[in-house]
């Protein structure tokens, strides 16, 4: 016997030795089945509704640009870019000072109003009086008549006239609209301000409002207030129906939804999708609380018999907390949905 079918022999009969002892290979540990946690889930072929998926950008709710009617130097700008906002918070201040000047114009042209009101009221009294005992004609009590209307008219010009000047010094002070955060800062202290320049940007992105169009018959059923599965820069989402109206210049129709977005999970302004209904057709469902996701690859904790473990999958569109799977799984597999944080 020749020294390599020795070796091969004793090896041979080494393994069959620690076989009979109860011995294991080295892999078998790694091949056992993980301790995996969760509740489980049986996957099962379920009628969804099949539908198009129309594609969109997901704008907020709610977005101003807010300008002045002023012109005047910028004093003051009081945030960034990037910062939260409440409503009605002072966010830039423009030099106001003619206007200052200006009220006190304003100011002494109603006090001279009022005091020539009273002047003329005091006339009219008086010739009231001596009409009524004959001592007046009455052209005379139709000319202080008239100048007291003139007088009233005078009061009225110079209260509006200060009423204009209040308003016109708001504009001096620049406010958030609505809650929500600048997303542009169009000037700095000490720059030129113009009516209508816009100033600064605020967007209130809690809620994100995805328009899509699409043909008549491809919205036929979609309704308002109906729950729609949707997309926003990839990620599921579920959008509720805002309105179907005609779109401008075509034969064509637009689809508004919106998407809840406390937790700013989304981005504004990111490629989305909504999935219209159409026919019912099978489809395997998970819950979404079972998708894990390492970077862009989705998979699922699975089992079936005595075989479990991580396993990747492609997933379809979601709604109302199920997301289908295109492939990856089939009807009798079980997954493990983890428990949620108390």
């Amino acid at each position: 016997m020749n020294v390599i079918a020795r070796v091969t022999l004793v090896s041979a009969v080494a393994a069959l030795a620690l076989a009979a002892c109860g011995g294991e290979a080295p892999h078998a540990e790694a091949a056992a089945e993980p301790r995996l946690e969760g509740t489980p889930y049986v996957v099962h072929d379920t009628l969804i509704v099949d539908g198009f998926s129309a594609a969109g950008v997901a704008e907020p709710l709610q977005r101003a640009m807010l300008s002045s009617k002023l012109m005047g130097r910028v004093t003051a700008v009081l945030v960034q870019e990037g910062d939260r906002v409440r409503a009605g918070q002072v966010l830039a201040r423009i030099d106001a000072r003619d206007l200052d000047a200006k009220s006190q114009q304003v100011q002494a042209g109603l006090e001279a109003a009022e005091a020539a009101h009273r002047e003329a009221l005091t006339h009219a009294n008086r010739i009231r009086a001596l009409y009524a005992d004959s001592a007046a004609p009455k052209a005379q009590l139709d000319q202080a008549e008239a100048g007291l209307a003139r007088a009233e008219a005078g009061v009225r010009q110079a209260r509006g006239a200060g009423a204009e000047l209040e308003a016109m010094s708001d504009y001096a002070t620049v406010r958030a609209s609505f809650s929500g955060q600048v997303t542009q800062r169009l000037v700095d202290p000490g720059a030129f301000a113009a009516p209508g320049q816009p100033l600064l940007q605020v967007e209130d992105g809690s809620k994100l409002r995805v328009s899509v169009t699409a043909g008549p018959d491809a919205v036929r059923q979609i309704r308002r207030g109906q729950r729609l599965a949707a997309t926003i820069a990839g990620r599921p989402a579920d959008a509720v129906v805002e309105g179907v109206v005609p779109a401008p210049g075509g034969h064509l129709v637009t689809v508004n939804a919106v998407v809840p977005n406390s937790a700013a999970e989304f981005r504004a302004g990111s490629a989305a999708t909504l999935l219209l209904p159409q026919d019912r057709r099978p489809a395997l469902l998970v819950p979404r609380e079972a998708v894990v996701r390492q970077g862009d690859l989705t998979g699922v904790y699975w089992r079936r018999g005595a075989q479990g473990g991580l396993r990747w999958i492609r997933l379809g569109a979601s709604q109302d907390g199920m997301v289908e799977v295109l492939s990856g799984l089939a009807a009798g597999d079980t997954v493990l949905v983890p428990p949620g944080d108390d």
